[in-house]
């Protein structure tokens, strides 16, 4: 029963996630990248206060959950801002695959900190991620030229984007591994709420804050506003859900199917090109992960 929960939370949470960053680029393209970060954490932290009802007193939490939480909430913020910059600035074909690295980085990450194994077939996983990175730049390679074979990678870190997006695989590979470590000291419906809430008001003091003014655009499209905010905090619900019942790994795998979602999204709403060259590579780049995972 328990497969089939984190499964179903899993996948719930890979296409929120999708949803989220689609709505971002198609309605809030003209936001700064401190007013979408302003919405994704500060916004779905107020939506999910409902859900701390019944916290525990948390003068009984111990003095190492908070050292887990000082040591997350600057890596999401920062994850965050270049997270948003990537998918509203770059194509959502060039920016989101490369968050199937983030398994491959949980690999070395969980066992470092957590002491989660994952099976010796988790290096040909990372072989066929970066594989599929490959592919999706393979235009920059000519057959018949092998000095132009290793071009496509290079072209991942001569892309701003996708440079910028796989710093964020790497952030979020360190907090997923960080948050379970934490989430061991609260049931995962309240720490959920409880984090961002924490996240929300960080944002607020380092972002909103010092620059006013940044709050009262924020509204300036309520709608578009609150409908993210409500596809992030189903994201971020089923996430913490999804990740107490499962290795870090295994729940990562599948939420990374938001990648394959988002590749269809870019396609659909921005008419972004090489939608079968994509799905190509990004299925490449899941089978490594999901190798990875099992």
């Amino acid at each position: 029963m328990d497969q089939l929960d984190w499964l179903t939370l899993s996948l719930i949470c890979a296409f929120s996630l999708a949803s989220a960053d689609a709505a971002t680029k198609a309605w809030l393209r003209d936001y700064s990248t401190r007013e979408l970060t302003l919405i994704r954490f500060t916004l779905t932290g107020v939506l999910m206060t409902p859900l701390l009802a019944g916290l525990p007193p948390l003068a009984d939490l111990p003095v190492a959950f908070w050292g887990w939480i000082a040591i997350l909430l600057p890596l999401e913020i920062l994850a965050m801002l270049m997270y948003m910059a990537a998918i509203r600035d770059h194509p959502l074909s060039q920016t989101l695959p490369y968050l199937a690295f983030t398994p491959a980085f949980v690999i070395l990450i969980a066992d470092w900190v957590l002491g989660e194994k994952v099976s010796a077939q988790g290096a040909v996983g990372i072989l066929l991620i970066v594989g599929g990175s490959w592919l999706l730049n393979v235009q920059q390679a000519r057959a018949a030229d092998w000095r132009t074979w290793a071009a496509p990678l290079a072209a991942t870190f001569h892309q701003r984007g996708s440079r910028m997006m796989l710093a964020v695989a790497l952030l979020y590979a360190v907090t997923a591994t960080l948050g379970k470590g934490a989430l061991q000291y609260m049931a995962p419906e309240h720490f959920g709420a409880f984090y961002f809430l924490l996240l929300g008001a960080a944002t607020l003091v380092l972002i909103g804050l010092p620059r006013p003014g940044t709050l009262l655009r924020v509204w300036r499209r309520p709608w578009a506003v609150l409908i993210v905010t409500g596809l992030n905090a189903i994201m971020v619900t089923t996430h913490f859900l999804a990740i107490q019942l499962v290795e870090v790994a295994y729940m990562i795998a599948v939420k990374r199917l938001s990648l394959v979602i988002g590749i269809l999204y870019g396609a659909w709403l921005f008419h972004e090109a090489g939608l079968r060259q994509h799905l190509m590579a990004a299925g490449l780049m899941l089978t490594g992960v999901f190798l990875i995972a099992w």
